[in-house]
């Protein structure tokens, strides 16, 4: 693994100087200019969002264009959490989150108005309302975005995916289309920096990930998955093995650090 010299720190501060003023504007637009625009303008302002947040913090988006229809089931392994602005930045979707998440200053509203759908863990009958809230989204031909893993991992393999969240897609017959995420430095090489698991904290992350001068967040697409007729559990091994084979992983280990995500 290849380890380039670290950004400045003036560098870093100038990055979270503009990041800020960012999250302002965002606040302000969600805000103000969210209640009068369309669905199809919120979620074109998300993805100009998501892509300058990317820009600020020095991550390169390298994704295909993604030939799907709209209304997908997004699934998607978990590694950081980039992964929410990089999926935004291609595709953008309303996620599926922690409710701990909903209460967290400022970042929990914004969640909020950008659509988040947010997860009592542990409860079947909130569980069962989540998924109605995802039928009705899927049927609406938004796009729902979730990680079945369960919890983020450094990037070198893919835990078992979990499918109780994959039956909206089955339910309104929507497909699911599987996105295999991963990060490299400008060099190419596999970069842990952005990685949100085991004991690393928030703060240390972001610090990791402005001390990177370069990250490149790759998006590459599966094959769309059908789940006309299909169990869950079968759905959750296709799209963990459409993954798995868009990042070169054979299989997965059968326990890992990891953290749960968001």
């Amino acid at each position: 693994m290849h380890r380039s010299d670290p950004t400045p720190y003036v560098i870093r501060g100038w990055r979270c100087l503009r990041l800020a003023l960012h999250f302002v504007w965002i606040g302000f637009g969600a805000a103000l200019i969210y209640p009068c625009v369309s669905e199809p303008r919120r979620l074109r302002l998300k993805q100009i969002w998501s892509h300058r947040i990317l820009t600020l913090l020095a991550v390169e988006v390298d994704a295909p264009t993604i030939e799907a229809p709209p209304g997908c089931l997004i699934v998607a392994n978990h590694i950081s959490w980039l992964d929410i602005f990089a999926i935004n930045a291609v595709r953008p979707a309303a996620f599926i989150a922690k409710s701990e998440v909903r209460r967290w200053p400022f970042i929990g509203w914004l969640s909020a108005r950008n659509g988040t759908i947010f997860l009592v863990r542990g409860s079947r009958a909130h569980a069962q309302e989540i998924n109605r809230e995802i039928d009705a989204l899927l049927d609406r031909e938004q796009d729902v975005a979730i990680f079945p893993e369960g919890m983020t991992t450094d990037g070198t393999h893919v835990r078992t995916f979990h499918g109780a969240l994959l039956q909206p897609a089955i339910e309104t017959g929507r497909p699911i289309l599987p996105l295999a995420l991963s990060y490299t430095d400008a060099s190419g090489c596999f970069s842990l920096a952005p990685s949100y698991a085991g004991e690393i904290t928030l703060m240390q992350c972001f610090s990791t990930i402005l001390a990177s001068r370069k990250l490149i967040a790759r998006v590459r697409p599966g094959t769309v998955i059908d789940t006309v007729g299909k169990s869950r559990r079968e759905l959750a091994g296709e799209a963990h093995a459409e993954i798995s084979r868009q990042l070169g992983y054979t299989a997965a280990p059968a326990t890992s650090s990891g953290r749960h995500g968001t």
